[in-house]
């Protein structure tokens, strides 16, 4: 019987292992929660953050406080390597930290290589969700100075609310900008359908955001970025989500990973070739078929997770196996009260859309907010 469980990461797919983690820590057994952060914000809500819809206590869990209220153990730090045959995690700055048992949930970083601060520019990568509230303050301090140039990189989901709630920002500062979604080859490329672009793109038009399709971010610096068709955009700030990727962490630690780096896993969540560790959420890649990095994966595993880490560290093999939807719902927050409705190839928009999503992630965070965050 194992005795002690490692969480790396307190993202979306171990929350319900956090809010049960008393069940881990009974009797001889030991819990160790992993995180960069004593914080986790919740990405679905952090463009509301941006705009100031949401304040920030209202998209987080207390990870610290989850894990110690339930007995646990709560290390501030980043695992840098793995050891699998002696079952230890190699940490950037503590000790290391040995596991009969351990799940990753470490989330993804921003798939683009930019520098950090040039010149007059300033890149800020969407993940992790924390550097949105880097944005909003430097959109806040600059706002009152005079026009401003915003650039946001990538024509996903992600990118879409980051340019929509920066205007809501930038009209609630009074001030003025320009906003332009350099979006790659085209709007919403991953989705195959026509009518979901449409009424997106009017939405942006709304939030008088100018879309740039057919060309890619290629750097950003000295107050400009450059695209791939050679031409320069002048940006006193650009905001990244380019798509995501895991960390290098299991491509350095020599584990089996899919072809973008995830950890590779099958259908129970558990690593494909090491029986004593799991992972959810962005970074695992699952092995019977890709997932959309998106958030309802990682949600949507959590009793997965929960189950057969119980099961592993009780010696029990009666897993469960974790089955993706088929279609999965999609709102997206246009700012101002609006969003954009899409599952099954059914499109509508309005303030009836951002409502639904703001109730369902109130509904969600409120499950999971269990330590007086929002307090």
């Amino acid at each position: 019987m194992a005795r002690h469980l490692v969480l790396v990461g307190g993202g979306h797919a171990h929350l319900t292992v956090l809010k049960h983690l008393d069940r881990f820590t009974r009797g001889d057994r030991q819990a160790t929660v992993i995180s960069r952060s004593a914080y986790h914000y919740y990405s679905g809500m952090g463009p509301g953050m941006l705009s100031g819809a949401y304040r920030p206590r209202e998209i987080r869990f207390h990870v610290r406080k989850m894990t110690e209220d339930r007995r646990g153990r709560f290390v501030e730090d980043s695992v840098v390597r793995v050891d699998p045959r002696e079952r230890v995690l190699y940490l950037k700055r503590g000790a290391p930290v040995s596991y009969d048992v351990v799940s990753f949930n470490t989330g993804s970083t921003v798939a683009f290589d930019a520098p950090r601060a040039t010149g007059r520019a300033t890149a800020f990568p969407v993940k992790p969700i924390e550097n949105l509230l880097a944005a909003r303050e430097a959109v806040r301090r600059r706002a009152g100075r005079g026009p401003l140039t915003l650039c946001v990189a990538g024509g996903g989901p992600a990118g879409i609310e980051i340019a929509a709630s920066l205007r809501s920002l930038v009209r609630q500062e009074g001030g003025r900008a320009e906003i332009l979604l350099v979006a790659g080859d085209r709007l919403l490329s991953h989705i195959d359908n026509r009518r979901l672009r449409a009424c997106v793109a009017r939405e942006l038009g709304r939030q008088e955001v100018t879309l740039v399709e057919g060309k890619r971010l290629l750097a950003a610096a000295d107050g400009s970025v450059a695209l791939s068709d050679g031409s320069s955009i002048r940006a006193d700030m650009t905001l990244l989500a380019t798509g995501t990727r895991p960390s290098r962490l299991f491509r350095d630690s020599g584990l089996t990973t899919g072809v973008d780096g995830g950890l590779l896993v099958d259908e129970t969540l558990r690593a494909v070739d090491h029986p004593d560790m799991f992972g959810g959420g962005d970074c695992i890649t699952f092995a019977p078929k890709p997932l959309d990095r998106v958030g309802v994966h990682a949600v949507r595993e959590n009793p997965i997770l929960m189950h057969n880490l119980a099961a592993a560290v009780a010696g029990r093999t009666e897993f469960r196996k974790y089955t993706p939807q088929r279609a999965y719902l999609l709102i997206l927050n246009m700012g101002d009260g609006r969003g954009v409705f899409f599952r099954n190839g059914l499109v509508w928009c309005g303030r009836a859309a951002f409502r639904l999503k703001d109730y369902i992630d109130r509904r969600f965070m409120k499950q999971f907010q269990v330590s007086g965050e929002a307090g």
